[in-house]
């Protein structure tokens, strides 16, 4: 590799892996990242940090786990709880690439400081999203339902304007015009272009609205939750959320929303990819494309996300694609751990030196067509409440089992082999099955590498790596 590539990083919020037409969903129309993945390398088995929008974005920003960063839940939104931030002065990459010489610029959702916008870390300017998705002016009703718990959420509208006055494309075309800009520069550059979508409540355009008609859309395999053998607050997020009589008739209608939504994104990043080709940059440009965490939307009854552990939540779509270095229609199945992960291999690829607080591991070999040096055998994610209060989880997988540790509830254990909805816990069962307490023991191990103070404090590091019996006197 003899040139340093422009960087185009494109992050979307709250997609779930299964949602896209090159990771298998049967209905859903993505031609554009479905084009990317199989002319770079996707990624099967990568996991976000942290379930929830600001943890995860800061984790990308410092590289690092938000136990370390201390952004352990998302500001704003009319929360109780009080307003973590990061440290503007930690070592972030965007500093270090633009001191390495790029032109650097950030258009869309930032979701990372409260006070401070990305020029503070690193970002030579920054163009907020056009409005916020929550608050679409022009919007007509297209698919009623008879019980909508939440009308600020305008579940089963559409967007009236045109599709290109749409934010999604407005978006992608700001983001063309700095391409435009700075492609006129010597210098290479690094642009991050982050879409607001596809976040409920989902409201697309046309065509985008008419795609996928409710009637036509199946259950997720896993929508039918009894909760049974499941820690308490799932069965409380159903009625926080007040979703206790909605079937999958409601549900299908926030679907149909969902993947119309998913479908525009996919256009308005076709619409920047084609630009790309078009002034013949995309040679000479890394692009990355992932999503800060999945959603439930639906399966086991859940909305969003918060307090479970699930694969829609915690399993993440990633395609990396650079023309001439990645070997096109390539897949890597390591483990990783994205957020961290990304600003490590970043920095490798272009020779920079990494901060030691960061916690990723490089998958620059990965991506040359060489095996990992020292792969991950497990995928983890944490969270630390919020919302409707606070509620710790530690979360680890291999290529079987799922354990989940709920610091004041039951734990959960799937056989993903067996089980791959995650419908029945093994915990439950047993919690002193010789398997919880050895996948206990391995999340202790994985945590505490990462410096989480709520594994490795005495009491929960007695309850963590106990085995066979629960010791009761932290005395010793």
């Amino acid at each position: 590799m003899t040139r340093q590539p422009n960087i185009l990083f494109i992050n979307v919020d709250q997609l779930r892996y299964d949602s896209l037409g090159y990771t298998g969903h049967a209905m859903v129309k993505t031609p554009n990242l479905d084009a990317l993945a199989s002319g770079g390398m996707q990624f099967d088995s990568a996991y976000t940090p942290l379930p929830s929008c600001c943890p995860s974005r800061q984790s990308l920003i410092t590289g690092m786990m938000p136990e370390q960063h201390t952004g352990l839940w998302n500001y704003g939104g009319g929360g109780s709880l009080p307003i973590p931030s990061i440290d503007s002065e930690r070592p972030v990459w965007g500093r270090q690439l633009k001191g390495a010489g790029y032109n650097t610029a950030y258009l869309g959702k930032w979701h990372v400081h409260p006070d401070l916008d990305p020029t503070a870390f690193g970002y030579d300017s920054f163009e907020e999203p056009p409005n916020d998705n929550y608050e679409t002016p022009h919007k007509a009703l297209k698919h009623p339902i008879s019980n909508n718990p939440w009308p600020e959420f305008p579940i089963g509208y559409y967007e009236t304007l045109p599709v290109e006055e749409c934010h999604t494309h407005v978006l992608a075309q700001k983001c063309v015009e700095k391409i435009d800009a700075l492609s006129g520069e010597e210098a290479p550059w690094h642009i991050r272009l982050d879409f607001s979508e596809p976040h409920l409540p989902c409201v697309p355009a046309e065509p985008f609205a008419s795609m996928y008609p409710p009637e036509m859309i199946p259950p997720w395999e896993n929508f039918d939750e009894s909760f049974e053998g499941k820690p308490y607050i799932q069965k409380q997020q159903v009625r926080n959320w007040c979703l206790e009589d909605w079937t999958w008739d409601e549900w299908s209608v926030y679907m149909s929303g969902y993947l119309g939504v998913i479908s525009q994104v996919d256009d308005a990043v076709g619409r920047v990819l084609d630009a790309l080709k078009s002034r013949v940059l995309k040679q000479d440009t890394l692009i990355i494309f992932t999503t800060d965490h999945g959603d439930a939307a639906g399966s086991h009854r859940q909305m969003d996300k918060h307090y479970v552990m699930y694969e829609e939540e915690t399993h993440v779509p990633m395609v990396v694609s650079w023309d001439g270095v990645i070997q096109p229609g390539t897949t890597c199945r390591d483990f990783l751990s994205h957020f961290l992960d990304l600003p490590v291999t970043l920095l490798d690829l272009l020779g920079l030196p990494v901060p030691e607080c960061y916690q990723g591991k490089s998958f620059l070999p990965q991506l040359i067509g060489q095996p990992a040096k020292d792969p991950r055998q497990f995928a983890f994610s944490s969270y630390n409440g919020q919302q409707f209060g606070l509620y710790c989880q530690r979360m680890i997988r291999d290529r079987q089992y799922k354990y989940v540790w709920n610091a004041t509830d039951i734990d959960e254990c799937y056989d993903l082999e067996t089980d791959p909805y995650e419908m029945h816990n093994l915990a439950a069962d047993n919690e002193d099955s010789e398997l919880c307490q050895q996948y206990r023991k391995h999340v202790y191990d994985v945590f505490s590498e990462l410096n989480d103070p709520l594994v490795t404090g005495l009491w929960n590091k007695r309850w963590l790596c106990a085995e066979g019996e629960h010791l009761a006197t932290p005395s010793e």
